[in-house]
């Protein structure tokens, strides 16, 4: 394929690509992380302007995006969408429609990113739908900073990133677990870690308490890809079992599917029941192979991950970091039909 074949795609959900495509992306990275580093300048957005709509707060997506296009010569364009007429609701005395909103925005930007997920939303699978309604009205490609379900900027970075380490991923095990944590946070990374996983052949083990199954339909697409790469999906409810034999390993917090229903407090009072879920360093040495750190961040320091965890030499959190900036620019050129 060629790489201009993705030029004015939405990257919405991670199975909005496929794995040919990822790979198209993952080249492009090697190319533009070298010229990072050799200080080459490569403005392949020159004069193009990506508008970010953070209904949610980042750190690094936020940064990574806007430093992405200042290095490709273009502009990020930050809104919040407190300071906009938008209202979510298309019924009349609500406010500025999608539809509207996004058809202007149309015509002054080449791409539009959203981050609508956690607290930001009313239930799951709004953040989505908020998305997909931008894509369905607007004429330039509408990218997922994360949502309530996806994360496939972030999944691309790590499933970079184990390459980057490891070399192939197929066969390598990975484990995705759920980790204690007093901070209540949806499952979008979960979500396309797993799915990038499984669409690149890995051993995929899933490891929660019985209350923290994951969205069916996920699920489902992630045994349907481990079937087509070669790869394999399986759910664990014992966190030492799972990590027996792991390569590469992700802490995590999430939600359990009730979150919306039933809110927060009772959330925290289930996690409660799991204060022995963390990635320690003993479960390090003593079950993996060798169990390197993999972790979107922020990181709950001392919870999800022992500190030694999160700082000796098998972490790669940092590097993982750096790689959004990479894996990002490869999106926007490819997705805003950048000319190498």
């Amino acid at each position: 394929m060629s790489l201009y074949d993705l030029a004015g795609r939405d990257l919405i959900a991670e199975t909005d690509w496929t794995k040919e495509e990822y790979d198209s992306a993952i080249r492009l990275t090697d190319h533009l992380k070298g010229l990072y580093y050799s200080g080459e300048p490569h403005p392949y957005l020159a004069y193009k302007t990506f508008a970010m709509m953070f209904f949610a707060g980042s750190t690094r997506t936020r940064m990574s995006f806007e430093t992405a296009m200042t290095q490709l010569g273009g502009h990020a364009q930050f809104i919040s969408p407190k300071t906009l007429r938008l209202s979510l609701e298309d019924t009349p005395g609500a406010g500025e429609t999608v539809k509207d909103t996004v058809k202007a925005m149309s015509r002054f930007c080449d791409g539009i990113g959203i981050r609508l997920l956690d607290d930001a939303i009313d239930y799951y699978g709004h953040g989505d739908l908020v998305m997909r309604k931008f894509a369905e009205f607007g004429d330039v490609p509408v990218i997922n900073m994360a949502s309530d379900i996806n994360h496939p900027c972030q999944s691309l970075t790590d499933i970079y990133t184990i390459r980057e380490k490891l070399g192939e991923p197929k066969g390598s095990k990975i484990v995705i677990s759920w980790a204690y944590s007093p901070w209540v946070r949806g499952p979008c990374s979960i979500h396309g870690t797993a799915l990038i996983s499984a669409m690149y052949g890995m051993d995929l083990v899933l490891a929660h308490p019985p209350e923290y199954d994951l969205d069916p339909a996920v699920m489902d697409t992630c045994r349907r890809l481990a079937d087509r790469s070669g790869g394999s999906v399986e759910v664990a409810n014992d966190m030492d079992q799972a990590l027996e034999g792991a390569q590469v390993v992700f802490p995590r917090n999430w939600c359990t599917s009730r979150r919306y229903e039933h809110g927060k407090e009772k959330e925290l009072e289930l996690a409660e029941k799991y204060t022995d879920w963390r990635y320690t360093k003993k479960r390090q040495q003593e079950l993996c192979s060798p169990g390197h750190l993999l972790q979107c961040m922020p990181v709950d320091r001392g919870h999800e991950a022992d500190i030694e965890v999160c700082d000796n030499e098998l972490s790669w959190m940092y590097d993982q970091a750096e790689n959004r900036l990479h894996t990002q620019k490869a999106i926007l050129v490819l997705a805003m039909g950048g000319r190498l």
